[in-house]
């Protein structure tokens, strides 16, 4: 479905039938009104707040083994370079077989990784070489694990609660993000790093579960490609002749990939700026927690998406990074945080599910594997770049370098929009605040002030 090439179009989607399951399809926690779908939430915020366990302890750990946020930077882009490497390969698989299966062999072995570098730290044994090992063998499973998750939604909640469903997807993931970082926090510094890794991997038995009781016959059927060559090829064509999934794609890359930095940065700030241990560590992830929660929650509200506010949130994001890098306090830092998350998590909400729901279903795989690809795959570039910038010349020019490159990327991509659809930005007053709109050139001036 074709949303238009202009920058203000939206993915306009109109409930047409009566949704599976019954229910209304409006308010904020709708989709799980769905069985299966509340089953795959329930197990989804156990496995994560074990991964938020698994990421700080990771991040902490490599910290403390090498005393280089290079290393750490290093990590990240080795448990995201298969994604760099292989992830339009993952959406292939994920178009060509059932989800739900995959799903099941993909959760059990990120479990495995898990419980392997719990052994490896428990036992004392662990260098720094394992944990990039395993970093990197995460990495290949998410490559279909990724996008084998990111559609299957559709499958569960059908097209009327996509948007609803990627939203409480983000706010289960926010959600953990609250809980593992303060947990991983008090175990780290309690009884040592390989706990948390153990209850991890332990962790990924709740989706599996979930997985396992879910009724297949109340699954939404979705056309599955049949086996052929060229459907790597196909997706990228398809994606190329779509002003409205290429762009934000692209925008997204760019603050995925220079934007996303927490781990080196928080690291950096809380070592060698404000000179805190493990615990403040760990609460500085959990304020960004909670303004990422906190956008979640507003993104499940909306009825719409619009590439308008995919720019404009971008641009904030960017400007709020600038700032929290310039900041002169820790407190004021920390605030600075709620903000970032907020809006980080807008850019993505908004962005996932414009281009899901752009999306033809018996393609979704393939542009889901690009979308996570770009997102997440520029990783392995920005991570280490961002971590030379933050080693050389201190934490706040690093973190102020990610959030100017946001920020004009946001800018950039609103002009190529704006110049796609043959639009003019005009501000407006709207009860009693200034409103940015994309209005067409030709438009007349009285209709530009009450865009």
């Amino acid at each position: 479905m074709s949303t238009g090439p202009g920058a203000d179009s939206a993915p306009v989607h109109k409930p047409t039938t009566t949704p599976r399951g019954g229910g209304s399809r409006k308010g904020t926690f709708s989709s799980l009104s769905i069985r299966n779908y509340r089953l795959f939430f329930t197990g989804a915020i156990v496995s994560n707040t074990g991964t938020w366990m698994a990421r700080i302890t990771q991040d902490w750990l490599v910290l403390s083994l090498t005393g280089s946020a290079a290393a750490v930077g290093v990590t990240t882009a080795l448990q995201f370079l298969p994604m760099l490497l292989f992830g339009l390969y993952g959406g292939v698989v994920a178009d060509r077989y059932p989800k739900r299966r995959l799903l099941l062999i993909s959760q059990a072995a990120l479990g495995l990784c898990g419980l392997a570098l719990a052994a490896l730290t428990l036992s004392g044994q662990v260098q720094v070489w394992h944990v990039y090992l395993i970093a990197f063998l995460l990495g290949m499973v998410t490559v279909v694990d990724n996008p084998a998750r990111q559609s299957f939604v559709s499958e569960m909640v059908g097209p009327d609660r996509l948007r609803n469903a990627v939203s409480l997807n983000s706010a289960n993931f926010q959600s953990a993000r609250l809980v593992g970082p303060a947990v991983a926090g008090v175990l780290i510094a309690g009884v040592g790093s390989g706990w948390a890794f153990l209850i991890n991997g332990l962790s990924f038995l709740a989706p599996l579960t979930a997985l396992w009781l879910m009724r297949t016959s109340e699954l939404h059927r979705v056309e599955r490609a049949p086996r052929g060559k060229g459907q790597l090829r196909e997706g990228l064509r398809y994606v190329a002749g779509r002003p409205d999934l290429i762009w934000p794609i692209v925008l997204v890359g760019f603050v995925g990939t220079f934007g996303f930095n927490f781990p080196i940065w928080l690291t950096a700030f809380s070592e060698e700026v404000f000179h805190v241990g493990a615990g403040t560590y760990g609460f500085l992830n959990t304020l960004m927690a909670a303004g990422s929660l906190a956008g979640a929650l507003l993104a499940a509200r909306r009825g719409s998406t619009r590439l308008r506010m995919l720019v404009i949130a971008a641009g904030v994001f960017g400007a709020l990074e600038v700032a929290a890098a310039l900041s002169p306090s820790f407190w004021l830092f920390a605030l600075l945080l709620v903000p970032i998350g907020m809006i980080g998590l807008t850019v993505n909400i908004t962005a996932n599910s414009a281009v899901q729901m752009a999306t033809d279903p018996v393609m979704r795989g393939r542009v889901m594997s690009l979308y996570m690809m770009v997102f997440a795959g520029g990783t392995p570039i920005g991570a280490p770049l961002m971590g030379w910038v933050t080693d050389t010349y201190g934490a706040r020019a690093g973190f102020a370098a990610g959030g100017l490159v946001s920020l004009a990327a946001a800018a950039a991509i609103g002009l190529v929009l704006a110049r796609i659809g043959n639009l003019r930005v005009a501000m407006a007053w709207r009860r009693g605040h200034p409103s940015l709109r994309f209005v067409p050139r030709a438009a007349p001036r009285r209709l530009a002030a009450a865009a």
